[in-house]
């Protein structure tokens, strides 16, 4: 059987009627095979999971050509029409749930014969159909099916708000002390003879890490945390509220309860007792940091009682230059990214025994750039990738991975779009360290791109193991033979293992309060769910100063331009519950090896060839030889 081939992409100037046409072609094919399944079920269970497969296959299509589109395409058109497509795809979903003729031809099935990835599949279909409210009366579904499609209406506004509300201040020339040589150049005076600075990532970062002055700092602060304020604000009221009401109809007690039911978590009420033991076992060394943070600060203003949020970068760094002679203007300097990436292939392609082939293929912008990935081993198709790794305007503001085309074995190939906003000239370390964990998304959708069936492909495991594997991958991004493949100066001389080693020490400063931070957003996203507070900016000073260890900045309200209210809904905590797992998988890897490929090929084959086919725990048992626990993260933390 031959491999399937790669989606073939429009023109740049041809997206809107592309993406008009796909979107009425896969809606009516969709349509078609709902009715179809029901008017003429098929013979056998298996015949039944085949044909609800298809439907899956043209409405997973959809959802992911609209999602990704409706983020990166540089015409506001376009995206705008994306933006209906993936609602499109949303609502007939919420339809089909809802059917009680579709879910009664399921719920008759009759699972005798069906292997155990057919068995499991239907099981999680009639979960779902069940998570969806089809066997509430019909006045109720009537109701599910509103709220469910202005939540997605909800959704879409609150991340176009965010993906369109870049800030900027204006500061003088004379306050870009302290900025990187490159980053001033890059950043000319206007006509007014001041410099614009925005809140994107490329600007931000760097001048909250290296500017001198304070005032200018806060004030870039609170651009940041206002982005989305105050028309967020109602939004995300309505979306809270609504998200509750949906579960009690559901016959949940609370939102996160019914958020965690398929996650390794479970419950709603284990999520704030995750939370809380992260938030314990990271105070003491967080404290400890802060104060080092603090006595730094009074050598500049002996009256500072507390670290402000937009000090604590600024003076990290110093911390990290004074007192582990770590220079991150420096280190930038190895670091240009074009090598990054280049280098970022090679330690991935050797790692998973993948090949990477530039791509000449239609894209959506000019910097974007496309690669179709084959086994090393024995040429097989793995899938195409696509990075768009730079600012624009009306972008996706942050770093993601998202799907274009979920692989189906012998259907078509996985195909994944990395979305980020990195600078094009020298990089941040944490910039590089960003980019090795969102490629272990893309390559996670690749290599488990392959399941006979669309539900198990890819990251199709449950939504708090899916960080796992990325952040894992940043190990590599930590270690000085890997780093020194890739990282080298304009001179050509490679980053020194001496600096990189001081480089991690350094790296673990701090570790403790972003632990707590981190903890903080995972609080937001679980209390603000399960309370709906009527003043957001209280609720979010409180929940702020009873986490992390810096105050809360007058003048913002950070959950505008959290964009993970939306897609993580109450499951911030995930980030932190798969370091924990990613610690843990990191463990069976030797430290002086990083590329045994005994270890790199079990580790590919047993946790991400394998995609949603197995639960996540019993992924990890596998590779292990053991369940996850908690002492390699425990470990690392005391560190």
């Amino acid at each position: 059987m031959t491999d399937p081939a790669p989606l073939t992409l429009p023109a740049a100037d041809a997206y809107l009627p592309w993406v008009t046409a796909s979107t009425e072609s896969l809606l009516a094919d969709a349509r078609a095979k709902a009715e179809a399944i029901k008017t003429s079920p098929p013979a056998t269970a298996l015949a039944t999971l085949e044909a609800w497969n298809e439907l899956d296959i043209a409405l997973g299509n959809l959802s992911a050509r609209g999602e990704l589109f409706s983020e990166v395409h540089p015409d506001a058109g376009v995206r705008e029409a994306a933006e209906q497509a993936a609602l499109e795809a949303r609502k007939l979903s919420t339809e089909l749930g809802l059917d009680t003729e579709l879910y009664a031809v399921f719920a008759g099935l009759d699972a005798d014969g069906l292997d155990a990835q057919a068995t499991r599949l239907l099981e999680k279909t009639l979960r779902s159909f069940r998570r969806s409210g089809v066997a509430a009366d019909e006045t109720t579904r009537a109701r599910i099916k509103e709220i469910r499609d202005r939540l997605t209406v909800l959704g879409q506004t609150f991340a176009r708000t965010i993906r369109e509300g870049t800030r900027s201040i204006k500061v003088t020339p004379d306050q870009l002390a302290g900025l990187p040589a490159d980053w001033i150049e890059a950043h000319p005076a206007g006509e007014d003879g001041l410099v614009t600075v925005t809140t994107d990532y490329p600007d931000a970062i760097p001048f909250r890490t290296f500017a001198h002055d304070e005032t200018a700092r806060h004030d870039l602060l609170v651009a940041s945390l206002t982005i989305g304020y105050p028309d967020n604000v109602d939004v995300l009221r309505e979306m809270f509220g609504l998200r509750a009401e949906l579960a009690t109809l559901l016959g949940y007690d609370t939102f996160p309860d019914f958020d965690a039911e398929v996650k390794m978590i479970k419950s709603g009420a284990a999520i704030g007792e995750f939370i809380d033991k992260i938030a314990d076992a990271a105070l003491e060394p967080a404290q400890r940091d802060v104060a080092i943070l603090l006595e730094r600060l009074r050598q500049d203003r002996p009256d500072a009682d507390r670290v402000q949020s937009w000090d604590s970068a600024y003076y990290a760094e110093l911390v990290r230059k004074e007192q582990h002679d770590v220079d991150a203007q420096l280190v930038r300097t190895y670091f240009d990214f074009g090598k990054v990436r280049d280098g970022l292939l090679a330690v991935t392609g050797r790692l998973f025994g993948l090949t990477y082939t530039p791509a000449d293929v239609p894209v959506w912008h000019p910097s974007v750039t496309a690669y179709d990935v084959t086994r090393t081993d024995d040429g097989a198709a793995q899938g195409r990738i696509y990075l768009d790794l730079h600012p624009r305007e009306g972008k996706f503001k942050h770093a993601a991975q998202f799907t274009l085309t979920n692989g189906v074995a012998g259907r078509q190939l996985p195909e994944g779009t990395l979305v980020c906003n990195f600078p094009t000239g020298l990089m941040e370390h944490d910039d590089v360290v960003t980019l090795f964990h969102e490629f272990g998304h893309l390559v996670h959708h690749l290599v488990g791109g392959h399941q006979r069936w669309a539900e198990f492909s890819g990251v199709a495991t449950e939504w708090d193991f899916v960080e796992a594997p990325s952040q894992m991958l940043e190990e590599w991004a930590w270690d000085a033979d890997v780093l020194g493949s890739f990282a080298t100066n304009e001179a050509g001389e490679a980053i020194p293992a001496a600096l990189v080693e001081r480089m991690r020490k350094a790296d673990d400063f701090g570790k403790g309060y972003f632990a707590r931070t981190q903890m903080f957003y995972a609080a937001l996203a679980y209390r603000l769910h399960l309370e709906n507070p009527e003043d957001l900016v209280a609720r979010t000073r409180e929940l702020q100063e009873q986490y992390s260890l810096f105050p809360w900045v007058e003048g913002t309200c950070m959950p505008t331009s959290f964009g993970h209210l939306d897609g993580y809904n109450s499951g911030y905590y995930t980030y932190m519950w798969s370091l924990v797992i990613a610690k843990d998988m990191f463990s069976a890897f030797d430290a002086d090896d990083l590329f045994d490929p005994a270890v790199a090929t079990r580790y590919r084959d047993v946790v991400l060839a394998q995609g949603g086919t197995k639960d996540a725990a019993d992924l990890v048992e596998e590779f292990l030889g053991r369940p996850y626990d908690f002492d390699a993260y425990a470990a690392w933390l005391a560190e």
